[in-house]
């Protein structure tokens, strides 16, 4: 019965990754996780996002020195991060026209760039 228990928590944990608007810390996971099933414990999400990353189903994001972690297969995309609620969501374009290969002054070539855009979103500019 554990077994089955630990699947179920760990679908709904995966579902809450695929159904957010941006990348999630740990604790947002929990609450959101605990929502559907109220019997997930701090442990099992983070032993659940483990998995999730080793399986290449889910991605860590550094912002600001915390790490979030969100749902892999969005593409390239950016974030924003609201600087009132706190929340970070998917952008899905790119604000930056720099292809890879891009050569920089100084000789610095482009691989890749990641892109996190600060200011309120939509829903605290409403509030004031």
């Amino acid at each position: 019965m554990t077994a089955q228990r630990s699947t179920r928590q760990r679908d709904v944990i995966a579902r809450v990754l695929e159904g957010a608007e941006g990348p999630l810390a740990v604790g947002d996971v929990l609450e959101r996780a605990q929502a559907t099933a109220p019997g997930v414990g701090i442990a099992t999400v983070y032993r659940t996002l483990k998995l999730l990353c080793d399986q290449g189903r889910a991605h860590p994001v550094t912002l600001d020195g915390d790490t979030l972690y969100e749902a892999s297969g969005k593409g390239h995309h950016h974030h924003f991060s609201c600087t009132r609620c706190g929340r970070v969501f998917t952008l899905h374009s790119c604000p930056v026209a720099l292809p890879s290969g891009t050569v920089y002054p100084g000789g610095f070539v482009v691989e890749t760039h990641e892109v996190t855009l600060y200011g309120r979103c939509p829903e605290c500019v409403a509030a004031g």
